[in-house]
């Protein structure tokens, strides 16, 4: 193992976020945020099985008590009992009925609100835009399904590439500064992505791309350099011929969001994308979609989020939590905080939960709970990755109760090696990650912890968690302040000594 960096926490903390003061480092540190778990060593205060308890495992264990008020203002908005069906606006099974939507949703907008209504069949649309109070409601029986046309996504409207803000291709389904959305019901909305189309754009093999193709790369290239620049977000403009894909569904610094119960099939790129919102509610859907960059749901700059009872099958994290990538994060300096996932099936994906990478802005207070996780084609179950070109502060990230099958890496990741690893001048700072009772019956690692040398990773507690079926051990660099309590690999004690083996 390397030595731990002498660099103070405070020096590394503050270094992470250049608006965070020394008051709001003193402050943090008298809340409970983890300083007490640091020891003189990469593993300083390790517990073992059967050791005295450190002083910090009773005010871990309080970080779920913040839950049910969180929980308590996490609101699925209520709609007029109104309905405006979109056969009656023109729309047709089997024919475009992009017109008829819009006029369903202007309709219902101008009433004072209501449910859009497709009813059973399939319907062919581009871009869905909603207003405030309108529910777009797919009946049982009933596939939305949006064009492979680009050009049914223009003109530009502002939106975030991989959280890097932008005029760009609308999302399928796009809302704007409204107020009580929501996208309900038994139906499916249908991307219709593929490798015959809007895969093809990443420029990998895997998505359908050849040689000779076009992709995004020199477009995605071009916006990272704008926004490192700084150069104003209506300059940023990325429409016809950039192949910069449009995500699925993405309400836009909106309040009261509520998407539930849909199936979301064969998308461009992220599925469901709340980006600088509040109050929003992602329930009872169901994902199944893989291709390039197809993350399940990402909360992006949000707060007060619920995700509870969905089902992943992905091609990308089933969720990611974001704040912004890069300059751009710390440009808009909106964390994502307060995010809730309960009892979830995670199938194929890169991570479970996710935190990151685009993560600039910081995020906090993350409940994961009563999940369950299995497939051999998902990678990890708690992911956090970050490095040294994102920065930002990365803190009070809970998982309890859940139950893991198999995953192909780490049980538990935190990496800052990610992409760019330590070539760049913001330091990530990661603290207060606590897992409680996870089981996971086959895996590669149990950890998987990276830190940097100048960003140690700091405060990971965890109790009561078996880890079965482990073909590797642990891989810890650049770690300080693991705590271990009733924790097992491979039927044995998972102890201080074996994590330095």
């Amino acid at each position: 193992m390397r030595r731990a960096p002498t660099a103070s926490l405070e020096e590394e903390i503050v270094s992470a976020d250049p608006k965070l003061s020394r008051r709001d480092f003193v402050g943090s540190l008298a809340l409970g945020a983890g300083a007490a778990l640091l020891g003189p060593g990469l593993l300083g205060g390790c517990r073992t099985a059967g050791g005295a308890a450190p002083a910090s495992a009773g005010r871990q264990a309080t970080g779920w008590d913040a839950l049910p008020g969180i929980l308590a203002r996490i609101r699925p908005p209520s709609f007029p009992n109104r309905d405006f069906v979109i056969t009656r606006y023109g729309a047709k099974a089997g024919a475009d009925s992009t017109e008829a939507l819009r006029q369903a949703i202007a309709a219902a907008h101008a009433a004072g609100g209501g449910r859009v209504v497709v009813p059973e069949g399939r319907f062919l649309t581009g871009a869905v835009h909603l207003l405030s109070n309108v529910n777009l409601h797919l009946s049982a029986g009933s596939t939305l399904a949006f064009s492979t046309d680009p050009n049914a996504y223009l003109p530009v409207v502002l939106t975030r590439f991989e959280s890097t803000e932008l005029m760009g291709y609308s999302p399928f389904i796009y809302a704007l500064d409204q107020e009580n959305v929501a996208i309900t019901g038994e139906g499916t909305l249908d991307g219709q992505a593929s490798a015959e189309n809007w895969w093809t754009w990443k420029g990998i093999r895997a998505g359908g791309w050849k040689p000779g193709m076009p992709n995004y790369n020199s477009a995605r290239n071009q916006l990272l350099e704008m926004a490192e620049k700084g150069v104003p977000v209506e300059q940023r403009v990325f429409g016809a011929g950039s192949y910069l894909r449009p995500n699925f569904i993405q309400p836009y610094r909106c309040r009261n969001v509520l998407i539930e119960g849909v199936t979301i099939v064969n998308s461009p790129m992220w599925e469901i994308n709340p980006t600088l919102c509040q109050n929003v509610t992602v329930r009872d859907v169901t994902i199944h979609s893989h291709g390039p960059n197809n993350d399940g749901c990402d909360p992006d700059s949000c707060r007060d989020v619920l995700i509870e009872g969905c089902t992943f099958d992905t091609g990308d994290d089933c969720i990611a939590i974001k704040s912004g990538r890069n300059a751009d994060g710390r440009r808009l300096h909106t964390p994502s905080e307060n995010i809730v996932v309960r009892n979830c099936h995670m199938m194929d994906g890169h991570g479970g939960v996710t935190v990151g990478s685009e993560i600039s802005g910081g995020v906090r207070n993350v409940f994961a709970e009563k999940c369950q996780m299995s497939s051999p084609r998902l990678d990890r179950a708690l992911r956090i990755k970050n490095n040294a070109m994102r920065g930002g502060l990365l803190e009070h990230i809970y998982m309890r109760d859940v139950q893991v099958g198999q995953v192909a890496n780490g049980v538990v990741d935190i990496d800052f090696t990610y992409e760019e690893g330590a070539n760049g001048p913001y330091t990530p700072v990661v603290r207060d990650v606590d897992v409680r009772n996870v089981t996971s019956q086959k895996s590669r690692y149990a950890l998987y912890l990276r830190g940097l040398p100048n960003a140690p990773i700091y405060g990971v507690h965890l109790e009561d968690c078996t880890f079965r079926d482990v073909a590797e051990g642990n891989v810890l660099e650049y770690v300080r302040g693991v705590e271990l309590e009733n924790v097992t690999m491979n039927g044995e004690p998972l102890t201080e000594a074996s994590l330095r083996a």
